[in-house]
């Protein structure tokens, strides 16, 4: 969580959309242009590109705000020389007529990867951390290419619609609310949504542009499949926001699989094609996995925040997600709590606070100020459209902290959940700031004597490592890594 604002007077909104949240479609941005790739050096800007380009120049404008999106610009030149190699090789295609290319990591742990107009190419290191080869990567980003090559963006509009509706993006991107600008880039910021036939081109020809690349074409369905998993990995565990993955906009269906199966066999036979996952293993060795310490981190159901210094647990049974806005957490019953904050001047009470407009349906006779774990506190409840809240903040000098929770008019469990969270706040120590650090992907390789459970247990600071290892590793149940192989685990050290 890095955000501390909220538009005035939409707490109920926000509250129920913990609870009824809905997910994006639709590939995120493409136009066309040609050239070859160059890398990262400078992201912002593509000047050699975009020059009397309105696409690409609406890009441009387009690129801080998904850097602010998505956790801005991750760093590794490691990381990045792999990325860009594989890039290059797309690009190196001949049939390819792509863009010139700016590849930026994101520094977020959703799954995705778009393109935008001008040869702006952007992958997530959360994308990074489940593919497994660089065939993988190559695969996920021809797809995003072939949108791009395939004209779908002109095809999806005519173009005095399309300047219309990229005007209006633009235009509202720049607005002066943060959170505003954020939601706009989830839910707006697309110059086209792809149509089934699209994206199943899309596959198409990206398979096409790995296997003349001379990775192996059976990549995308592979990853695909490693989706399909995730998928059901994130239905269970919530973690992340899942309206910023590519499970969004690109949904995984068996027959789609399929096809890229029967696509890569028209091109070549399985094992001919190069997988380079020693180069991709090493590029990812060491690269930050799930929250960054910008946000704070999850572990388990304990939220910690080391900038901030502050702390906070969810009852049994809820799952905490982390954006760049707020820390929210679902549980049973369709209970669900928010955390975030704001600055507020130390001459303003938490009462006069609490009654300045933007708790939607506050009940002002419920409010009372008390101590909460010895820092100033006042709670609230509020009512509106059969859900229920309470609204506790908590002062820390010129910060005001605030958990809201939300729950069923019926539900006899907001009383519970709510003191339950807000009992377990509390300021970091110096200590405790200091030993907290980012988890990180590290790539080991099989011992004798090492088995599918010993190498789970190494993992550290996540839940159900058995599973997660065996998603990370693309290991199918009932398989065992081999010695002598390199896998990848989950640790702070």
């Amino acid at each position: 969580m890095k955000s501390w604002s909220i538009a005035r007077g939409h707490t109920r909104t926000v509250i129920a959309a913990l609870v009824l949240s809905t997910a994006l479609s639709g590939c995120q941005m493409i136009d066309t242009s040609t050239g070859s790739f160059m890398p990262s050096s400078n992201p912002v800007t593509v000047d050699s590109v975009t020059r009397g380009n309105r696409l690409a120049r609406q890009a441009g404008q387009q690129h801080p705000r998904i850097l602010q999106t998505y956790g801005g610009e991750y760093s590794d030149p490691k990381l990045e020389r792999m990325v860009a190699r594989v890039v290059g090789s797309l690009t190196l295609d001949e049939q390819n007529t792509a863009p010139a290319y700016r590849i930026t990591i994101l520094n977020s742990p959703n799954v995705n990867a778009f393109a935008l107009p001008g040869g702006y190419l952007y992958v997530t290191r959360g994308l990074l951390a489940l593919a497994n080869d660089s065939a993988e990567l190559a695969a996920v980003l021809a797809h995003e290419m072939a949108h791009v090559t395939a004209n779908h963006g002109i095809e999806r509009q005519k173009m005095e619609a399309e300047e219309q509706f990229a005007t209006k993006v633009v235009n509202e991107v720049l607005g002066e609310d943060p959170v505003a600008q954020t939601a706009l880039v989830r839910g707006k910021l697309r110059l086209a949504q792809f149509s089934r036939n699209q994206e199943l081109e899309a596959d198409r020809i990206g398979i096409r542009t790995v296997a003349h690349s001379g990775y192996d074409a059976f990549a995308a369905a592979r990853f695909l499949q490693a989706m399909d998993a995730y998928q059901g990995f994130r239905s269970v565990s919530g973690a992340t926001d899942a309206s910023l993955d590519f499970l969004a906009s690109h949904p995984n269906a068996p027959r789609r699989i399929e096809l890229a199966q029967r696509h890569a066999r028209e091109l070549e036979q399985p094992g001919s094609g190069k997988r380079d996952r020693d180069p991709f293993l090493a590029g990812i060795d060491g690269m930050v996995y799930g929250d960054s310490p910008e946000e704070g981190y999850v572990r388990g159901r304990d939220f910690l925040h080391p900038g901030l210094g502050v702390a906070f647990r969810v009852p049994e049974g809820f799952v905490i997600d982390n954006s760049a806005t707020a820390v929210t957490a679902v549980g049973p019953g369709d209970v669900a709590v928010r955390f975030d904050g704001a600055t507020v001047p130390e001459s303003t009470s938490l009462t006069q606070y609490l009654t300045s407009g933007w708790v939607a349906g506050l009940e002002p006779g419920t409010i009372r100020e008390f101590s909460l774990n010895g820092r100033p506190a006042a709670k609230a409840r509020a009512a509106a459209d059969n859900w229920q809240f309470d609204v506790t903040v908590i002062r820390s000098g010129g910060q005001v902290y605030r958990l809201l929770t939300a729950a069923p008019a019926t539900s006899t469990e907001l009383n519970q959940v709510a003191n339950e969270v807000g009992q377990s706040f509390r300021i970091l120590n110096d200590a405790e700031k200091a030993g907290l650090k980012p988890l990180r992907i590290r790539v080991v390789t099989v011992k004798p004597g090492e088995t599918l459970g010993s190498l789970a247990a190494q993992m550290r600071g996540v839940d159900r490592k058995v599973e997660l290892f065996r998603l990370l590793n693309a290991i199918s149940p009932g398989g065992t890594p081999s010695v002598g192989s390199k896998v990848k685990i989950i640790t702070d050290s």
